[in-house]
């Protein structure tokens, strides 16, 4: 795995997590009581997406950890990922016949 592909799964795991981990705990401005005009009542109430993303960050290292070696060490492949065997498989690629023409 190259340093872009640690960066793009690292990327990937956090946004998924910062998804998960965004509505929990949510006090919106209807729970508390203090509506801002012009804003919905289900609007977050205070400023916590620093806090979210501190969070997500300490959630998303070890599960991006567990995938890393995962995959680097080739427990799951792209091969086992392929349920319909559209990929060939080692065994199963031909060897090019070669024709003697020579009389």
């Amino acid at each position: 795995m190259a340093i872009t592909s640690a960066i793009v799964l690292f990327a990937v795991v956090w946004f998924m997590t910062f998804l998960v981990v965004l509505p929990l705990r949510l006090e919106t401005q209807g729970d508390v009581g203090e509506v801002v005009p012009g804003t919905h009542k289900s609007a977050p109430s205070g400023e916590v997406v620093g806090r979210k993303a501190r969070i997500t960050t300490y959630f998303a290292l070890p599960i991006w950890a567990v995938l890393t070696v995962v995959i680097l060490s080739g427990w799951i492949s792209v091969r086992d990922l392929d349920w319909f065997d559209r990929m060939a498989t080692p065994t199963s690629i031909q060897q090019p016949v070669s024709q003697d023409t020579s009389n």
